[in-house]
């Protein structure tokens, strides 16, 4: 276990940024040239260019990012939804729907029959990996989410199942980490909310204002077998520029702990919630943000980056062009929310946030497709193990290109023969046939293409 404080040194990042607005164009062009070879950035490196605001010098960073991105995950998009189990919470979260002293939120546990129903939903909208959450309480203890869990894998309808759950729960146990390994999560996603500590204490309020606490959870997990992490701060805390070198140190600390950084970097920005005035002390702006995801990119580029139905329909666009390589789709932020009438409007009274994409996830999907990327709802990295240093050992010398492709085209025909409409159907297999030539290896493509066809023929869940 790391030392208590040890994670994060705020004058070491307060030191980075300071040097880092004397870098001149020529040292940052230096840094760009760096970032290029996707190896990655030192922390005071990623300082210098989050301070540029010469619009020349930007414009040269996104490009960067472009290309990063591109070499790393090509046009792959992941996609996934959220399932929300309970909105009962000890805590009191100052920007949180689902704090404790709101009293018009409407709370509600789902039972396992309401989560069978949820799931149903989800399955026939397409989706193959959900991110369970829960706020933290008694009620949804680290019994009911291994039983969530089990009823999540176990409920099929019709084609559709569920082949990967990813967990964002509160910071808990080496021991409950163990059991959640047991009941095959894929990855644990914690945010630190705000890494500055000052903030972070003085926003939360009961068991998470534990700054620790949240802050050691990833270490617990890694140590309790899950070798999948996930970090995240929620922007609009604190500075930005702040939270961006924090995290990077964050997965530094991870890298030298246990040989492998975060699996995943979440971006989320504020939004309001039903029932919660609170004042965003440091909004972030739309270039901003666009800043921050394409910096995140180059200091980390074999981390894959989130963006949620949070951020409007066209910054997601632009964010995907910038670094991001996994989405949700047709979120409902509220337990219960998938299958009812009117959405997630009619249900905001439960929410623990407002949604800015309120498209359904064909019409996401078929959008995807336009903008020139590859929808994906692969998991089989998950279901053969390769996590954690396997997974990076494959990644970083560039083979990943040769099962995540190949992958996600097969997952995307499933999608397209069993849940598309016919305009996404059409839009989709223009792009399948696109992607398919995009596969340099000859023999490869051939393979690919054999499992095509026997998804055609009615097989399923083929992957390499």
């Amino acid at each position: 276990m790391t030392e208590k404080g040890k994670v994060i040194d705020e004058e070491l990042i307060e030191k980075n940024l300071q040097e880092g607005r004397n870098k001149s164009r020529e040292e940052i062009l230096d840094i760009l040239a760096k970032a290029k070879k996707a190896e990655g950035l030192e922390p005071e490196e990623a300082a210098a260019l989050l301070l540029v605001e010469d619009p020349e010098l930007l414009r040269e960073t996104f490009q960067t990012a472009r290309e990063v991105k591109m070499r790393v995950y090509g046009k792959r998009l992941v996609l996934f939804a959220p399932l929300y189990l309970s909105n009962y919470c000890i805590n009191n979260c100052q920007y949180c729907g689902f704090r404790r002293d709101n009293r018009s939120i409407a709370r509600k546990r789902l039972t396992p029959g309401e989560i069978q129903r949820q799931v149903g939903e989800l399955e026939q909208l397409g989706h193959k990996r959900l991110l369970l959450e829960c706020g933290e309480s008694s009620l949804s203890d680290i019994d009911y989410v291994e039983e969530a869990i089990a009823t999540i894998y176990e409920t099929k309808k019709g084609k559709g199942e569920i082949r990967r759950v990813n967990v964002n729960i509160a910071a808990t146990t080496v021991d409950n980490y163990r059991r959640l390994k047991a009941a095959k999560i894929g990855t644990y996603q914690l945010f630190q909310e705000t890494y500055h500590r000052t903030t972070y204490e003085a926003i939360h309020e009961g068991p998470k204002r534990d700054y620790e606490r949240q802050i050691l959870a990833v270490d617990r997990a890694q140590e309790g077998g899950i070798d999948d992490v996930g970090l995240g701060v929620l922007f609009g805390l604190y500075d930005y520029r702040f939270e961006v070198l924090a995290l990077l140190y964050h997965a530094r600390h991870l890298e030298g702990a246990f040989g492998v950084g975060p699996h995943t970097i979440s971006v989320p920005r504020f939004r309001p919630a039903g029932g919660v005035d609170f004042h965003v002390p440091h909004p972030v702006s739309d270039e901003s943000f666009k800043k921050l995801v394409a910096i995140l990119r180059l200091s980390v580029p074999y981390t894959g980056m989130i963006i949620s139905t949070r951020e409007s329909v066209e910054m997601r666009a632009q964010a995907f062009d910038l670094g991001i390589s996994q989405t949700s789709a047709g979120s409902r932020t509220s337990p219960g929310g998938y299958g009812q009438p009117g959405g997630e409007e009619k249900n905001c009274t439960s929410a623990q946030f407002q949604i800015a994409d309120h498209r359904p996830p064909d019409e996401i999907i078929r959008s995807i497709c336009q903008l020139g990327y590859l929808p994906s709802f692969c998991t089989a990295c998950y279901r053969k193990g390769r996590t954690g240093k396997e997974f990076m050992e494959i990644a970083k010398p560039g083979h990943i290109h040769q099962l995540c492709g190949p992958n996600a085209l097969l997952t995307f025909r499933e999608y397209l023969l069993d849940y598309a409409t016919e305009e996404t159907r059409k839009a989709g297999e223009e792009a399948l046939s696109h992607h398919l030539r995009d596969i340099s290896q000859p023999n490869l493509r051939e393979r690919t293409e054999e499992r095509l066809q026997e998804l055609e023929e009615g097989k399923r869940d083929i992957y390499f």
